[in-house]
């Protein structure tokens, strides 16, 4: 079998090929990356002499190029990872969002259905569901929530969702959509909350904390994300939206304070900025149609991975210094 990756040298997209590349030794990776400020190559410096892995610096948006690329490759199941993906840039500059979160879908589903593959997976998020309020711990985000983004960001993969569901009722596109919560891991790009605040404690510079820091986030370790995209490609229903939460609400501050006790820095370091434009106070998904129909559940608890991601940012300080 031959997997196209896009965005494979970012964040989620590289866990999940080395992933893949764990456990289906027979696979063929094809990985398309734009290469932007978030894609690092370097990331997939362990697998890039692999005989069953391939790199393409392209652009999801360029459609020859992309056309050129299935008719070389001859993908059997495309995940498509790539996309801007930053609040704050999307609100600063939201074309490109636009044009690589609907645009870039588009060219690729348009080339699934020309050269025809048998599943194309979007990769989306909880955002495209808006926010949930502070004093209702009872309400969960599930696959019927209506759409109600809040950015420039989550509107675009709304977007991109509904393009998804068309292009699978109007052409009989074999798709399906996951919706995740905040992931974290390994090689995530500095500027998200975790990482950010890490470096920026290690470098004893002043932690800067979004209004209250009351806002809350549903915090998925990225390996649990990988085993269920994984399940979803393989025994996914077509036509379906999946959900992927991780059961971990943390307020932001809490998060902030967490990493300054593991790595003994004070908490004088905190400073409280400016709050976001739009800033949504909670998300929190029901992932009970994930784990019904394919068995999947999050495995990492929260203290665990957090003290596995501080370990390998620490161990592996060349990948971010400097960054």
């Amino acid at each position: 079998m031959t997997i196209l990756i896009t965005g494979g040298a970012g964040f989620i997209g590289s866990n999940f090929i080395f992933y893949m590349m764990r456990k289906y030794p027979d696979y063929r990776i094809v990985c398309l990356d734009k290469l932007t400020y978030a894609g690092n190559l370097s990331t997939l410096a362990p697998v890039m002499d692999k005989p069953n892995f391939r790199f393409v610096k392209m652009d999801i948006c360029d459609r020859d190029a992309v056309y050129g690329l299935f008719e070389e490759e001859h993908p059997d199941v495309v995940v498509n990872f790539a996309a801007e993906s930053h609040v704050d840039r999307s609100i600063l500059n939201p074309e490109i969002f636009l044009e690589t979160n609907i645009i870039g879908t588009s060219v690729l589903m348009d080339a699934c259905r020309k050269y025809g593959i048998g599943r194309y997976h979007q990769v989306s998020t909880d955002e495209v569901y808006g926010d949930l309020p502070l004093d209702r711990p009872d309400l969960f985000f599930t696959e019927k929530t209506p759409l109600h983004t809040s950015s420039p960001y989550s509107s675009s993969k709304a977007g991109a969702d509904l393009l998804v569901g068309a292009y699978h009722r109007t052409y009989g596109l074999p798709a399906t959509i996951s919706r995740c919560s905040n992931n974290y891991g390994p090689y995530q790009f500095p500027e998200k909350l975790i990482p950010l605040m890490m470096m920026n404690a290690l470098k004893d510079k002043p932690l800067p904390v979004y209004g209250d820091g009351k806002n809350v986030r549903d915090w998925l370790y990225v390996e649990d994300h990988c085993k269920a995209i994984d399940l979803i490609i393989h025994k996914g229903t077509v036509g379906e939206v999946y959900n992927i939460g991780g059961h971990n609400e943390m307020a932001n501050i809490d998060i902030v304070r967490l990493i300054l006790k593991e790595l003994g820095k004070p908490e004088s370091l905190i400073t409280y900025v400016t709050d976001r434009k739009g800033h949504d106070r909670r998300y929190a998904i029901d992932p009970a149609k994930i784990h019904k129909e394919l068995g999947w559940l999050p495995e990492t608890k929260f203290a665990d991975g957090i003290k596995k991601t501080i370990r390998w940012y620490l161990d592996h300080k060349e990948w971010w210094m400097g960054r």
